[in-house]
């Protein structure tokens, strides 16, 4: 009896002694990972994504280890498991399924991370649904926060499947359509030349071109006549600026500017014509 007790409770210590050193692992793993993320991203710019996504996965690891361990020490429970699992068919089906769809989330983690479609801080948009900022990508899943602040969680497996507008993954330079009409007896190619002009001298103006388009004679702003309709002829040219907040003040200041220039250039911007048919003036009874 005696021996019984003294080998329950040299079993007890030995489980209790394999938690308690596995949660110290872990913790102290924790700490010295955050410690060597924030200190790398923060100076040298590093894209911390990989680092968070392995730091979760080792942590992982770290208790799956240490709970084998403790499992080892208490044979019992292996049988009484075997037991419960053999006499839960729906259970076990359950579970079944539940493991399925865990692996398949931790193998679509693993390909988020390998080829980056997207990286925490990313902004990115769901199928035109979600929007927000990457804030987190663990083994599980992917935190969204919105522009309510709200946390927004995607399963890695079903984010993994979707249709992903990354706003970071291109250059962030955008390109506003200048679309102006002018009337049928001005002089297109002076309009043309004007809003040429005044796209290329305003300071927000980015010039888009390549050195091999510079080489070959492209001009730094391009317009074109897109269309003819009842009233009017329809410039078009393309204006690029640094960013969406940028593009935007460049957009209206141009459109003020151009206006300007055409007042000033007897350049007409015509109104809707409406051209209105008598056909019978005797008709016509005077009050």
């Amino acid at each position: 009896m005696k021996l019984a007790i003294f080998k329950d409770l040299n079993t007890l210590i030995y489980v209790s002694s394999i938690i308690v050193f596995t949660i110290i692992i872990s913790f102290i793993f924790n700490y010295f990972t955050n410690k060597y993320i924030k200190k790398n991203t923060l100076s040298k710019h590093i894209d911390p994504t990989s680092f968070v996504f392995a730091k979760k996965l080792i942590i992982a690891i770290i208790y799956i280890v240490g709970l084998s361990f403790a499992l080892i020490q208490i044979p019992e429970l292996k049988t009484i498991g075997n037991s419960l699992l053999a006499g839960a068919g729906i259970l076990s089906v359950a579970v079944g399924l539940a493991s399925q769809q865990t692996l398949s989330n931790i193998i679509s983690g693993f390909l988020i991370v390998l080829f980056k479609p997207f990286r925490i801080n990313d902004k990115i948009i769901l199928q035109g649904n979600y929007s927000g900022i990457v804030e987190e990508i663990n083994l599980r899943q992917v935190v969204i926060r919105d522009f309510e602040n709200n946390r927004v969680i995607v399963p890695n497996s079903l984010i993994n499947s979707q249709i992903v507008v990354n706003a970071n993954l291109t250059d962030e330079k955008v390109c506003k359509m200048i679309e102006i009409g002018i009337s049928y007896s001005s002089d297109i190619d002076k309009a043309m030349k004007i809003i040429a002009e005044e796209v290329t001298k305003h300071p927000l103006h980015v010039d888009n071109r390549t050195p091999e388009d510079i080489k070959n004679g492209i001009p730094e702003v391009i317009t074109r006549v897109i269309s003819l309709s009842n009233s009017s002829v329809i410039i078009k040219a393309w204006a690029y600026a640094a960013n969406t907040s940028n593009g935007f003040i460049m957009y209206c200041d141009l459109l003020k500017a151009i206006k300007e220039r055409f007042d000033k250039e007897n350049i007409e911007i015509p109104y809707t014509y409406q051209n209105i048919i008598i056909k019978n003036l005797e008709q016509i009874k005077p009050n």
